[in-house]
């Protein structure tokens, strides 16, 4: 008998998992990236100048146990976020502005070689990709 292949889709919010509301003050990466962040060089502030940034390492930490226990192969992230922002980030402004970089979650899941895909990325091919 043939077994199946089974492709099976978690959803998950670092911000949620590491302890922020819904809804919440937006939030931006002061200066760097996500792994200025995970290395002590950066913060991440709300749009009220609240320090936010033990939120998202613990979000991020957070989501490298879920990939692990679940054996993660692809995240689809959320893009421009400061948790999820694989190619890009808003630039600390918050005038809607953004420079190349990677969200604290992004950067640790990339630090275990996990394939990122924003979900502008998403298409039919990316999809069936995805689901063999």
């Amino acid at each position: 008998m043939e077994q199946a292949n089974h492709t099976q889709f978690i959803a998950f919010c670092p911000e949620i998992m590491g302890g922020l509301p819904t809804p919440r003050p937006a939030a931006e990466i002061t200066s760097g990236s996500g792994d200025d962040v995970l290395t002590g060089q950066s913060t991440v502030l709300d749009k009220n100048g609240n320090d936010v940034t033990s939120f998202f390492i613990c979000g991020a930490e957070k989501s490298t146990q879920l990939a692990n226990k679940h054996n993660i192969t692809a995240a689809i992230l959320k893009q421009r976020s400061p948790s999820c922002g694989s190619n890009q980030i808003y630039d600390g402004t918050f005038k809607h502005r953004t420079k190349s970089g990677m969200g604290v979650t992004a950067a640790m899941l990339h630090k275990l070689g996990i394939p990122l895909y924003s979900e502008e990325d998403i298409t039919p091919e990316l999809l069936q990709k995805l689901l063999k």
